[in-house]
C-alpha cells in the first residue's frame, strides 16, 4: 500500500471538505502544518509527499530515501527543488486549473467594491444615515459604471481569459499584453504593447507568473503612465508590485484605487506599507479558496497520485520549467 503524507493541508482543507479521494489511494496521513525540523520525521516513510507552500529543498529531498513522488496541492512549485528531485528520479506534479473561475470571480469582487463601494454604503445605512436622510437616495463616493470602460489584462492564460469573458459580459473593452498572443488569441480581445496597456486601461488586472523580468512591474514609472481614474487589481503574485511605490502612487492620486489578494510577503508584517491606505483593498490570498475550487484541487491531487501509481504520471513539473 502506498504511503502518502500531506505535510501542510490546513489551508486547503481546514475541516469542511473530505480527504477521501486521496485517502482511498493508500496509507494516508495529513498534518495541518509542519515545522521545518519535523519534515524528515513525518516524511521519512512516505513514497508520496504532498505539500502546499512548505519548502522541500535539496537537503530534505536527499534525506527522504523512500520518496518517489512529490505532489503539490497548488499550482506554484517554487517551494520544491525540482532539479534535486529530478536527479533522484522523483517525479513532481502540480495542480493546474482548479481555481480559474474562483480567482476570476474574486477579481470582480474587488473591482465591484472599488467601483460601487457597497461596503461603505451598507455601513452608512446601518449607522442610520439613510433613515435620517432628507432624500430617498444618496451616495458617499462616486461610482464607476464598468460598461464602456477598458479592462487591461496582463497575462492572458486561463484565468486571464476567464476575466476577459466576464469583462466582455459587463460591456467592457478588453485589451491584453501576453507572451503568446497568436496562440491565445480570442474574439473581443486586442493585444497591445505594455505601454498601451498602462496608458489605456481603466482597470488593470495582473495574471502572469512572477519572473525576473516582471518583478516590480508596477512601479513609479508604470503608475505614472496610468489614468488617475484607473484601478489596479492583483490576484497574481505579490512581487509584480513594488508596494512602496504603489502606496505613494495611491496617496498622490496617480491611480484611483487598488484591490490586492496577494502581497510580496505572506502573511504580511503588521506595518506593511499598504496597511491603512484608504483606497487600497487587501484580502488574505483567498481568491482561489471557494469551496468548489478547493474540492477540485483535492481531486486533481488524487488524480495525479493515481496516474503516478499507474506508471503514467501527469501534470509533471520538469527542471526545464522549474
Amino acid at each position: 500500500m502506498t504511503k502518502i503524507v500531506l505535510l501542510d493541508g490546513y489551508t486547503c482543507n481546514p475541516g469542511d471538505l473530505s480527504w477521501d479521494p486521496i485517502s482511498a489511494l493508500g496509507d494516508f496521513k495529513v498534518y495541518d502544518r509542519t515545522a521545518e525540523n519535523l519534515i524528515y520525521q513525518r516524511g521519512k516513510a512516505a513514497e508520496v509527499v504532498i505539500v502546499n507552500k512548505l519548502k522541500l529543498d535539496a537537503y530534505y529531498i536527499s534525506r527522504l530515501r523512500k520518496l518517489k513522488c512529490i505532489c503539490l496541492i497548488a499550482t506554484g512549485y517554487n517551494n520544491v527543488d525540482v532539479w534535486a528531485a529530478n536527479e533522484r528520479g522523483i517525479v513532481v506534479c502540480n495542480a493546474v486549473g482548479y481555481g480559474t473561475s474562483s480567482v476570476a470571480q474574486h477579481v470582480f469582487a474587488l473591482l465591484l467594491e472599488l467601483s460601487n463601494r457597497v461596503g461603505i454604503h451598507h455601513e452608512s445605512v446601518q449607522a442610520g444615515e439613510w433613515a435620517s436622510s432628507a432624500d430617498w437616495s444618496y451616495w458617499k463616493h462616486p461610482m464607476m459604471e464598468l460598461s464602456g470602460k477598458t479592462m487591461g489584462i496582463y497575462g492572458l492564460g486561463k484565468i486571464g481569459q476567464k476575466v476577459a469573458d466576464i469583462a466582455l459580459a459587463f460591456g467592457m473593452k478588453v485589451i491584453a499584453h501576453h507572451k503568446h498572443p497568436q496562440r491565445d488569441s480570442r474574439e473581443g480581445v486586442e493585444f497591445v504593447s505594455l505601454k498601451r496597456l498602462f496608458v489605456e486601461s481603466d482597470v488593470l488586472s495582473l495574471h502572469a507568473p512572477l519572473t525576473n523580468s516582471n518583478l516590480h512591474l508596477i512601479n513609479h514609472k508604470t503608475l505614472a503612465l496610468m489614468k488617475a481614474s484607473a484601478y489596479l487589481i492583483n490576484t497574481g503574485r505579490g512581487g509584480l508590485v513594488n508596494e512602496q511605490d504603489l502606496k505613494e502612487g495611491l496617496m498622490a492620486g496617480e491611480i484611483a484605487g487598488a484591490g490586492l489578494d496577494v502581497l510580496s510577503q505572506e502573511p504580511p508584517p503588521i506595518d506593511h506599507p499598504l496597511m491603512g491606505v484608504p483606497n487600497c483593498l487587501i484580502t488574505p490570498h483567498h481568491a482561489w479558496a471557494c469551496t468548489a475550487s478547493r474540492q477540485r484541487l483535492i481531486q486533481i491531487v488524487a488524480d495525479n497520485i493515481k496516474a503516478y501509481q499507474a506508471g503514467t504520471p501527469q501534470n509533471l513539473v520538469t527542471p526545464s520549467l522549474g
